[in-house]
Protein backbone atom coordinates (compact mmCIF):
# COMPACT_ATOMS: atom_id res chain seq x y z
CA UNK A 1 0.00 0.00 0.00
CA UNK A 2 1.24 2.91 -0.81
CA UNK A 3 0.26 7.09 0.47
CA UNK A 4 1.10 9.75 -1.80
CA UNK A 5 1.61 13.05 -0.01
CA UNK A 6 0.83 16.23 -1.70
CA UNK A 7 2.75 19.41 -0.67
CA UNK A 8 0.09 22.74 -1.17
CA UNK A 9 2.95 24.95 -1.48
CA UNK A 10 4.98 23.04 -4.69
CA UNK A 11 3.40 20.99 -7.34
CA UNK A 12 5.65 17.88 -5.93
CA UNK A 13 4.46 14.55 -4.79
CA UNK A 14 6.54 11.89 -2.93
CA UNK A 15 5.67 8.83 -1.72
CA UNK A 16 5.82 7.68 1.62
CA UNK A 17 6.16 3.83 1.48
CA UNK A 18 5.33 1.56 4.54
CA UNK A 19 9.52 0.11 4.69
CA UNK A 20 9.80 -2.33 7.50
CA UNK A 21 6.92 -1.98 9.33
CA UNK A 22 5.73 -5.56 10.52
CA UNK A 23 2.50 -5.24 12.69
CA UNK A 24 -0.94 -4.67 11.29
CA UNK A 25 -3.06 -2.47 12.74
CA UNK A 26 -6.14 -3.88 11.77
CA UNK A 27 -7.92 -0.73 12.07
CA UNK A 28 -7.52 -0.40 15.66
CA UNK A 29 -5.33 1.60 18.67
CA UNK A 30 -2.38 -0.42 19.72
CA UNK A 31 -3.63 -0.54 23.27
CA UNK A 32 -6.83 -2.11 21.67
CA UNK A 33 -5.24 -4.33 19.49
CA UNK A 34 -2.82 -6.20 22.14
CA UNK A 35 -5.93 -6.79 23.90
CA UNK A 36 -7.79 -7.94 21.19
CA UNK A 37 -5.15 -10.44 19.79
CA UNK A 38 -4.41 -11.56 23.16
CA UNK A 39 -8.39 -12.47 23.65
CA UNK A 40 -8.09 -14.14 20.17
CA UNK A 41 -5.15 -15.99 21.00
CA UNK A 42 -6.84 -17.45 24.21
CA UNK A 43 -9.81 -18.40 22.27
CA UNK A 44 -8.25 -20.27 19.65
CA UNK A 45 -5.99 -22.03 22.35
CA UNK A 46 -9.40 -22.95 24.18
CA UNK A 47 -11.43 -23.50 20.93
CA UNK A 48 -8.88 -24.77 18.69
CA UNK A 49 -10.59 -23.08 15.68
CA UNK A 50 -12.14 -19.48 15.79
CA UNK A 51 -13.43 -17.85 12.91
CA UNK A 52 -12.55 -14.05 12.65
CA UNK A 53 -12.03 -11.52 9.21
CA UNK A 54 -9.05 -12.57 7.28
CA UNK A 55 -6.69 -9.76 8.32
CA UNK A 56 -7.07 -10.44 12.13
CA UNK A 57 -6.35 -14.11 10.86
CA UNK A 58 -3.53 -12.79 9.69
CA UNK A 59 -2.88 -10.82 12.14
CA UNK A 60 -3.06 -13.75 14.67
CA UNK A 61 -1.03 -16.01 13.24
CA UNK A 62 2.04 -13.61 13.54
CA UNK A 63 0.74 -12.98 17.27
CA UNK A 64 0.63 -17.13 18.22
CA UNK A 65 3.34 -18.79 15.91
CA UNK A 66 5.99 -17.43 18.34
CA UNK A 67 3.99 -18.36 21.49
CA UNK A 68 4.15 -21.94 20.34
CA UNK A 69 7.74 -22.42 19.45
CA UNK A 70 8.32 -20.65 22.85
CA UNK A 71 6.17 -23.26 24.57
CA UNK A 72 7.90 -26.10 23.03
CA UNK A 73 10.86 -25.34 25.73
CA UNK A 74 8.85 -25.38 28.50
CA UNK A 75 10.95 -22.90 30.84
CA UNK A 76 10.11 -20.73 33.24
CA UNK A 77 11.52 -17.92 30.99
CA UNK A 78 9.27 -19.02 28.32
CA UNK A 79 5.99 -18.79 30.24
CA UNK A 80 6.59 -15.23 31.65
CA UNK A 81 7.46 -14.21 28.45
CA UNK A 82 4.27 -15.60 27.39
CA UNK A 83 1.92 -14.38 30.41
CA UNK A 84 2.87 -10.70 29.76
CA UNK A 85 0.99 -10.99 26.29
CA UNK A 86 -1.63 -13.57 27.12
CA UNK A 87 -2.94 -12.25 30.27
CA UNK A 88 -4.99 -15.97 30.69
CA UNK A 89 -3.81 -18.31 33.16
CA UNK A 90 -5.54 -21.40 31.98
CA UNK A 91 -4.68 -20.94 28.30
CA UNK A 92 -1.06 -20.95 28.75
CA UNK A 93 -0.86 -23.52 30.84
CA UNK A 94 -3.15 -25.23 27.88
CA UNK A 95 -0.37 -24.01 25.89
CA UNK A 96 2.51 -25.09 27.70
CA UNK A 97 0.79 -28.75 29.24
CA UNK A 98 -0.73 -29.47 25.57
CA UNK A 99 -0.23 -27.98 22.44
CA UNK A 100 4.01 -27.15 22.92
CA UNK A 101 4.69 -30.76 23.55
CA UNK A 102 2.28 -31.88 20.43
CA UNK A 103 4.06 -29.64 18.14
CA UNK A 104 7.71 -30.19 19.47
CA UNK A 105 8.70 -32.26 16.05
CA UNK A 106 7.25 -29.64 13.99
CA UNK A 107 9.44 -27.09 12.60
CA UNK A 108 6.80 -23.98 12.27
CA UNK A 109 3.74 -23.29 10.78
CA UNK A 110 1.85 -24.44 13.57
CA UNK A 111 -1.92 -22.74 12.71
CA UNK A 112 -3.97 -22.73 8.84
CA UNK A 113 -6.25 -20.08 7.71
CA UNK A 114 -8.97 -21.43 5.94
CA UNK A 115 -10.85 -18.38 3.85
CA UNK A 116 -14.86 -19.03 4.12
CA UNK A 117 -15.74 -15.85 1.58
CA UNK A 118 -17.46 -12.70 2.23
CA UNK A 119 -19.48 -11.80 5.42
CA UNK A 120 -23.49 -10.89 4.51
CA UNK A 121 -23.75 -7.45 6.05
CA UNK A 122 -21.02 -5.59 5.48
CA UNK A 123 -18.78 -8.07 3.11
CA UNK A 124 -15.83 -8.09 5.35
CA UNK A 125 -13.51 -11.06 4.16
CA UNK A 126 -14.37 -14.31 6.50
CA UNK A 127 -11.55 -16.91 7.63
CA UNK A 128 -10.95 -19.86 9.90
CA UNK A 129 -7.99 -19.89 11.85
CA UNK A 130 -7.28 -23.46 13.46
CA UNK A 131 -4.11 -25.58 14.70
CA UNK A 132 -2.93 -27.84 12.44
CA UNK A 133 -2.88 -30.82 14.06
CA UNK A 134 -6.16 -30.07 15.66
CA UNK A 135 -7.13 -33.86 16.22
CA UNK A 136 -4.41 -34.63 18.12
CA UNK A 137 -4.97 -31.60 20.47
CA UNK A 138 -8.15 -32.58 21.20
CA UNK A 139 -7.18 -35.84 22.33
CA UNK A 140 -4.63 -34.78 24.24
CA UNK A 141 -7.50 -32.70 26.15
CA UNK A 142 -9.44 -36.01 26.17
CA UNK A 143 -6.85 -37.98 27.76
CA UNK A 144 -5.82 -35.14 30.06
CA UNK A 145 -9.43 -34.51 31.21
CA UNK A 146 -9.63 -38.37 31.94
CA UNK A 147 -6.40 -38.84 34.25
CA UNK A 148 -7.99 -35.75 36.16
CA UNK A 149 -11.17 -37.30 36.72
CA UNK A 150 -9.25 -40.71 37.99
CA UNK A 151 -7.15 -38.82 40.56
CA UNK A 152 -10.28 -36.91 41.60
CA UNK A 153 -12.08 -40.27 42.37
CA UNK A 154 -8.68 -41.54 44.08
CA UNK A 155 -9.05 -38.81 46.89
Amino acid sequence: MEWILVHTLTTKTTKIVRHRVRTKKVGKSASHRKAMLSNMASSLIEHKRIRTTHQKAIALKRFIEPMITKAKDATLHNRRQILKSLKNQDAVKTLFDVIGPNYSERPGGYTRIIKLGSRVNDAAKMSLIEFVDKKNLEDNVVEEKASEEVESEEN
